[in-house]
């Protein structure tokens, strides 16, 4: 190397620590302004009054993780994210073939043996809380973000409403079921079905709208819902919600510790791990029902309508596809599956209220359909993993109140987390953690197609 080129790079490399440097520094000073209110200071209880604490230790130990996070960032991970984009060719690697091959079967594999892998590693009592606050909630979500993924996915149409089928889903259920005393199995396919009438219902005044002006009323349609909830005390019992919902059993015999519980019936000791093993089992079943439901319908003339018309609706009605029936079998069958979520949810609490239908829940669903990936089955369920037991799991690190106190409580910054992750995939990874659009047909074979053909803009 001749003496230029070794002054070229050592002025390179300068110019680079330097802009790494400064980087590092305004983010440092970004987030010094991001967390002042939110760490720095703490207002705590004192006798009548509030008495304003500081914590600049914990400010500064944040701050100097984002600045070091940034730094690193800067001077290894962007070069190195170059150079991966640079080598990458049309035909992908062995390992990710063979990786996209046997994930998802070992992933069900996973899911199917996850309670006795709970069991095994914190015995009868402590599974309870890791099959119930981690397995069925994020089987839940799951499975909204499997319906959600038929609009927002599929057929392009964006739903901030998606909730209110949740809301009609639990509500049919609960009231059906104290009013009538119909069982669980019954009421499951008919709260779908009730749920699917309303998104026919809404899918009607929403035929000619598209974008904002459609994500508008859909998120009207989701605070009617609510309000009507609220506000019929006579039917819904209003913000108290509805109490003691019959559980579901075991072919007729209950989960309880009675003569004729099933742990009596069987001849085992009463637990209440039974009762979450089953309802585990429930939803773990529904949500891969909905799973190979969405993946046959992509490959019928439906769900190519749906393709069709998410990339192009005036093309899609030029080649002679009745736009009308797509958008309402859209609504129609991602309401139905949101109506399995609802009557399960309600058959798990044995209580609802209008509180667990707000417009978060419909954000955080979309969140997990856009972040997964829209269209894709698998990111939906890596999202909703990351997201829902990412914020489970905040309340599990008591190891942090060794940092940052006694009365530090991470559940609170469950939010701020969930944010913090919404804008590092949109930064990383703008089209979702599986950024594919596969074709439900394709001609004679299926070939892997370049990534700058569907880079950002492209595709």
């Amino acid at each position: 190397m001749s003496k230029k080129s070794e002054i070229a790079a050592a002025q390179s490399e300068r110019v680079d620590l330097t802009r790494a440097l400064r980087d590092a520094g305004l983010a440092a000073l970004l987030a010094f302004a991001l967390f002042l209110p939110l760490i720095g200071f703490w207002a705590r209880n004192v006798g009548e009054g509030l008495l304003l604490v500081t914590r600049w230790d914990a400010l500064a130990l944040v701050v100097l993780i984002v600045a070091a996070a940034r730094l690193f960032y800067t001077l290894v991970a962007q070069p190195w994210l170059k150079r991966q984009r640079a080598r990458r060719t049309e035909i992908a690697p062995p390992w990710r073939t063979a990786l996209a091959k046997w994930f998802i079967p070992f992933a069900i594999g996973f899911v199917v043996v996850y309670p006795l892998i709970a069991i095994a590693g914190a015995g009868m009592r402590g599974s309870i809380k890791w099959v119930d606050n981690f397995g069925i909630q994020i089987l839940i979500y799951v499975m909204l973000g499997f319906g959600l993924n038929i609009v927002v996915g599929l057929a392009g149409l964006l739903d901030l409403g998606y909730v209110a089928f949740y809301a009609v889903g639990a509500y049919s259920y609960a009231l059906l079921a104290k009013t009538f005393g119909l069982t669980f199995w019954i009421l499951l396919p008919l709260a779908g079905v009730l749920a699917s009438f309303w998104g026919v219902l809404l899918g009607f005044p929403v035929l000619r709208l598209r974008g904002d002006y459609l994500a508008i009323v859909t998120l009207a349609f989701g605070e009617i819902i609510r309000i009507v909830i609220v506000n019929w005390v006579d039917l819904t019992n209003g913000y108290a919600g509805i109490t003691s919902i019959p559980r579901p059993t075991f072919f007729g015999i209950p989960f309880n510790a009675d003569d004729n519980g099933f742990a009596a019936v069987f001849g085992l000791e009463f637990t209440p791990l039974h009762r979450t093993l089953f309802l585990y089992y429930i939803i773990l079943g529904l949500a891969l029902l909905t799973a190979w439901v969405t993946v046959r319908l992509r490959r019928l003339p439906v769900g190519r309508a749906w393709e069709a018309l998410r990339e192009d609706e005036i093309a899609c009605r030029s080649l002679g596809i009745n736009t009308t029936n797509t958008k309402l079998t859209a609504f129609a069958m991602g309401a139905m599956f949101a109506g399995f979520a609802g009557s399960f949810f309600a058959a798990r609490q044995g209580f609802i209220s209008p509180e667990s239908f707000t417009f978060i829940e419909s954000a955080t669903i979309l969140s997990i359909v856009v972040l997964g990936g829209m269209g894709s089955q698998v990111g939906v369920a890596i999202a909703a993993i990351v997201m829902i037991g990412g914020t489970e799991i905040m309340r599990e690190l008591d190891f942090l109140k060794e940092i940052f106190g006694a009365d530090f409580d991470p559940t609170k910054y469950r939010m701020l987390l969930f944010g913090f992750c919404m804008v590092l995939i949109m930064v990383w990874r703008p089209r979702g953690l599986i950024a594919t659009r596969r074709p439900s047909v394709f001609l004679k074979e299926r070939k892997t197609i370049s990534a700058d053909l569907v880079k950002e803009g492209h595709g």
